[in-house]
């Protein structure tokens, strides 16, 4: 019964995830270029009304959390992930430096279940990451939801991996996303991020994240599928520039 409950607390709340716990944090970046004319917002309002933007309407869900880049833990920076669930076994975000109008869009994270996880070959295990501490440890949030429908999310995300791109390294001080695309990785231990960045986040958002990992103490901890966390292991794997290029086959 009580689960039962849970989950309808859930479901009812949904609704509501894109409209919490927003417009708390401004874009690290200041990007060049002129102010909008009034023309282009004439455009911008026609397109607004009239336009679908399906893709974007099934966004269910708001998270924020931590990266590094995959082979330099000290490179960390806060992420605000907007979330499709596609099925049972598979997300997509779409992820931001703010969540304010003027948000830098920095990448796009992929997140598949323990089952789809445990199909992929090696070489490709090594590109995910577990979400298994990343939940436990509380820095993994659902803005402005209640406590219960954000259980109910983190059981369902602490046996997870992702896969996460990011293309414009807004903690840099990029005024443009200058440079290759990185990959990143989730924090697997105490003691890897840094604590000033998660102070500042849970008071912006009016949370604690140590109150977070009292109340997820329940939440079985995963056992993390080999292949995982590669970088662990000194198996660092990073994008590169080349001056090769092959074209993919087209299939018919």
């Amino acid at each position: 019964m009580e689960k039962n409950l849970r989950s309808l607390l859930l479901l009812l709340a949904l609704p509501l995830l894109t409209r919490c716990g927003g417009n708390n944090t401004d874009s690290n970046v200041q990007a060049p270029g002129a102010e909008k004319t009034a023309k282009t917002k004439v455009l911008e309002a026609g397109a607004d009304v009239l336009q679908k933007k399906t893709p974007l309407s099934k966004v269910d869900a708001y998270l924020n959390g931590f990266h590094f880049y995959n082979g330099n833990l000290q490179g960390q920076m806060e992420a605000h992930h907007y979330v499709t669930q596609l099925n049972e076994d598979l997300h997509q975000a779409v992820m931001y430096d703010g969540n304010g109008p003027n948000a830098k869009l920095m990448g796009v994270e992929y997140i598949i279940s323990e089952r789809l996880f445990k199909k992929l070959p090696m070489e490709e295990r090594a590109l995910w990451h577990s979400h298994h501490h990343e939940v436990k440890s509380g820095t993994l949030i659902a803005p402005g939801i209640p406590d219960v429908a954000e259980h109910e999310l983190m059981e369902k995300l602490v046996s997870t991996y992702g896969k996460i791109i990011h293309t414009w390294h807004t903690d840099r001080d990029l005024e443009l996303p200058y440079g290759s695309p990185m990959l990143m990785m989730g924090f697997t231990k105490d003691g890897q991020l840094k604590q000033e960045l998660v102070t500042d986040r849970d008071k912006r958002f009016k949370v604690s994240s140590a109150e977070k990992r009292t109340q997820r103490e329940d939440i079985p901890m995963p056992q993390v599928i080999e292949g995982a966390n590669a970088w662990e292991k000194g198996n660092v794997r990073q994008l590169q520039f080349t001056n090769q290029y092959t074209a993919p086959e087209h299939q018919h």
